[in-house]
């Protein structure tokens, strides 16, 4: 019996993990923030998938310092739609095109042609553009795989590179309720189908980490590796919500909207879809809008400040669309779209809450989107990420929003995904 699990997270902002008991208790987070880097895939940006792999290898032999010598269950979540090509070492060809990557357009007017409505693969960010794009450009030449960031560590924790699992999957163009690669996806992909990985549900146990991982970071030699997940799954997974009518926003570098459904929902002009997690259906959809936007404007203390002269039962009146670029995903899925930030008022307080304003318009309009198809209406939201923690945006979001918003009591993904792994370890 395994009595002890890890999760680790690879987020936009850094790398996190959390280690579990046999009970579910917490034995510790571990956490660091990515390297500064150019984002070229060469100097330590957040492309660079070494920079992962030296994060995680940090990551576990602490976390191995902390443990028992046991053998323990590692599951990992990642960035979705962060996608790279792998040769048959599995050492990464070129940089990763990271999940807000939308230089495929043409691609994404392609698959608009050929994919199903239903399908999550639609879209210049979707990993199924970014294989199209890929193979455009010759950046193929000497792989046998693509995966997804989550997937790779895996592979890597495992010394194989040949599996990945349904919900990174999606994006990628797996259909979740026949549960296979679709024939219109093989067709056009023709022989590079090929390079598209077998598909096993998360959770499911993968085998024991290599012996070089067990050397190299301390842990027991009969640990195993579990099926991981998306961070913002993952992050479902933390806060332990169990019924349709409570929505789940995780404010983190982008505004993640997640929320139970009896039957799956997709709309892809809305970048709305759906996963199977643990037997259920999970729908939501993902915005480039959140935190990463106010961070490009203020600085940590600098927002903690402001929102002091925050009054979040007062609308500014400021019709914005934070946006760091063009390109959104949901509840529109346009790789065009503006960003919208003026007019920029004098005073800095008020510029903050018309942002905060802005994100918050965002989240009702993907709620009102996910009823409109079908999920149960919304009777209260639980938050996870940064911005939870600020008492008066959440002011403003019960304002916008209309329902009771709280805080979650867990809200790491990389204890929803150490959780992902306990369930995974229970079935050995």
């Amino acid at each position: 019996m395994i009595r002890y699990c890890i999760g680790i997270d690879l987020g936009t902002s850094g790398i996190r993990a959390e280690i579990l008991d046999a009970a579910g208790t917490s034995l510790g987070a571990l956490r660091r923030a990515w390297p500064e880097g150019s984002g070229d895939g060469k100097t330590g940006g957040p492309d660079d998938p070494g920079v992962w792999w030296a994060a995680v290898g940090g990551l576990l032999r602490e976390a191995a310092r902390r443990l028992p010598d046991a053998p323990v269950a590692i599951a990992v979540d990642g960035t979705s739609a962060t996608l790279l090509a792998v040769d048959r070492a599995g050492d990464p060809i070129g940089p990763a095109l990271m999940y807000n990557d939308a230089r495929a357009v043409d691609e994404g007017e392609c698959l608009r042609g050929i994919a199903p409505a239903a399908s999550a693969a639609h879209g210049a960010s979707s990993s199924a553009a970014k294989l199209l794009w890929l193979r455009r450009e010759g950046r193929l030449t000497g792989a046998t795989r693509v995966l997804h960031q989550a997937e790779w560590i895996g592979g890597r924790l495992q010394g194989r590179h040949d599996r990945g699992d349904e919900n990174n999957a999606l994006k990628l163009g797996y259909d979740p309720i026949e549960r296979r690669w679709p024939d219109w996806w093989l067709h056009e992909l023709g022989p590079c189908a090929d390079l598209l990985p077998e598909i096993v549900p998360a959770g499911t146990p993968l085998g024991r980490i290599a012996g070089s991982v067990a050397r190299g970071t301390g842990l027991h030699a009969d640990s195993r590796v579990i099926a991981g997940t998306t961070d913002g799954i993952a992050g479902f997974l933390a806060t332990g919500v169990d019924r349709p009518g409570t929505g789940v926003t995780s404010l983190g570098s982008t505004l993640v909207l997640k929320q139970l459904s009896e039957q799956p929902l997709f709309d892809p002009a809305a970048g709305v879809y759906s996963h199977r997690v643990l037997g259920r259906w999970l729908a939501g959809g993902a915005s480039n809008s959140g935190g990463a936007v106010l961070a490009a404007h203020f600085a940590p203390a600098e927002i903690e400040a402001l929102a002091r002269d925050l009054d979040p039962a007062r609308d500014t009146g400021l019709d914005y669309y934070p946006l760091l670029r063009p390109g959104e995903r949901f509840p529109v899925n346009d790789p065009r779209l503006p960003p919208r930030l003026t007019p920029r008022p004098p005073d800095d307080a008020r510029f903050l809450q018309g942002l905060l304003e802005g994100i918050a318009r965002i989240e009702a309009a993907g709620y009102r989107r996910l009823r409109e198809l079908g999920a149960p209406p919304v009777t209260a939201i639980v938050t996870v990420g940064g911005g939870a923690a600020n008492p008066e945006w959440t002011g403003l979001r019960e304002r916008i929003l209309g329902v009771p918003v709280r805080r979650a009591e867990h809200e790491e993904a990389a204890r929803g995904t150490a959780l992902l792994a306990r369930i995974g370890a229970a079935t050995l």
